[in-house]
């Protein structure tokens, strides 16, 4: 059958060439395999296609109603091709993005441009901070923070979070400000994602890139940022929090910056993809586009 399928759609390059050499062009091929493939045709088929001459080939009646399969076949492989190219090379369909709920500040301002600029292009959206079943959602893009599971996904990275401690006027006037690192592992602390861990350690640096670790025991934990958030806005305790989520927060005093001399450890960020080669238009320019808005 695939043989048969070939043969046809030479033929229907023949005859929109107007001759065995320019449909040889056409297909990169000789001429003598050109008309082989034709003559093969007519063997298997049992009847004369073409009329052939010195001067110009034409079609049979019969091979006239045949050829009309025969390009649409042709016509319809060229554009089935044609859409596989544009789903390659423009940005277009749905993409389906999942994303922890702190990510939504950056991924309007990232991906509006996007969609603004290709108007076959939609967006939608799974933001939650738990693991989300990403083959069953049909996911083309995840966007993970930290360390990451093992996974057959393939895992890029966009950037980095910049993170500070913080905690609230009301729990530092109930516990004090911790003035040295030492202080920390007696207060609260309000941990994203620990697991069934105890014990959490972090590696601080100071301006001099001095090295200390430290080590707390969360006194509550959530899976979601903005929960977390909210819990040391309400002076639950002290938390990891990023500087880029907090602007409208830190200045009108909801939450105070605790020992700005000590840089935490960035949060690594990552576009999860199902492959790294052949990825569609729509998934490359998401990834470079969060890229790029991270980056300036």
């Amino acid at each position: 059958m695939l043989d048969q399928l070939k043969r046809m759609a030479v033929l229907a390059t023949v005859v929109e060439q107007g001759s065995f050499v320019a449909a040889a062009k056409q297909l990169r091929t000789t001429t003598s395999a050109v008309s082989q493939q034709i003559r093969a045709l007519e063997r298997d088929m049992g009847v004369t296609l073409l009329h052939r001459t010195t001067r110009k080939l034409s079609l049979t009646p019969a091979g006239a109603r045949f050829h009309e399969g025969c390009a649409a076949m042709l016509a319809a492989a060229r554009g089935a091709q044609d859409g596989l190219m544009q789903l390659r090379d423009a940005p277009e369909g749905e993409l389906r993005v999942a994303a922890p709920v702190g990510f939504g500040r950056t991924l309007g301002p990232a991906l509006l441009p996007l969609l603004a600029a290709h108007p076959g292009l939609s967006l939608h959206l799974e933001v939650e901070d738990g693991f989300t079943d990403l083959v069953a959602l049909r996911i083309d893009l995840a966007i993970r923070y930290g360390r990451l599971p093992d996974s057959s996904w393939v895992a890029q990275r966009l950037g980095e979070k910049t993170m500070a401690l913080y905690a609230a006027p009301a729990y530092l006037a109930r516990r004090g400000v911790p003035a040295t690192l030492a202080e920390l592992a007696t207060h609260d602390w309000l941990v994203l994602h620990p697991g069934t861990e105890a014990v959490h350690s972090y590696a601080l640096h100071n301006a001099e890139d001095e090295r200390q670790v430290i080590e707390v025991r969360p006194r509550a934990s959530s899976n979601n940022q903005l929960t977390l958030q909210q819990l040391c806005e309400a002076g639950a305790g002290l938390a990891m929090l990023s500087p880029s989520d907090l602007d409208a927060q830190a200045s009108d005093g909801r939450l105070v910056p605790l020992l700005p001399g000590w840089r935490l450890p960035a949060l690594p960020v990552y576009a999860v993809t199902p492959q790294r080669d052949a990825q569609p238009a729509k998934v490359r320019h998401a990834i470079e586009a969060l890229r790029t808005y991270m980056g300036g």
